[in-house]
């Protein structure tokens, strides 16, 4: 089945293989807006510590089967929104 992308980001390789395993998973993402599945594309790859990515691709995980649709006390993705860019410190 296919995984459908987000706007500006596409699925990595390591979140495509998790949401490919589990069919749930892969109905509910795929049954997301576009601007939510891109989202939680940048919600879980953009932390700079690999441990902390690998929390938010769990709790994406846990999120989205338990139906949310979008990442809880996000600001938004800076790639889309200007207005976000005051969050995030490069």
């Amino acid at each position: 089945m296919k995984i459908s992308e987000g706007i500006f980001h596409h699925v990595p390789d390591d979140l495509r293989m998790i949401i490919k395993s589990n069919s749930d998973l892969l109905e509910k993402w795929n049954h997301l807006t576009d601007i939510a599945r891109n989202e939680w594309i940048c919600w879980a790859t953009i932390p700079k510590k690999e441990e902390t990515r690998r929390k938010r691709i769990e709790r994406l995980q846990t999120d989205i089967i338990s139906g949310k649709k979008r990442p809880c006390c996000w600001p938004g993705c800076p790639h889309r929104n200007p207005n976000a860019n005051k969050w995030y410190h490069k």
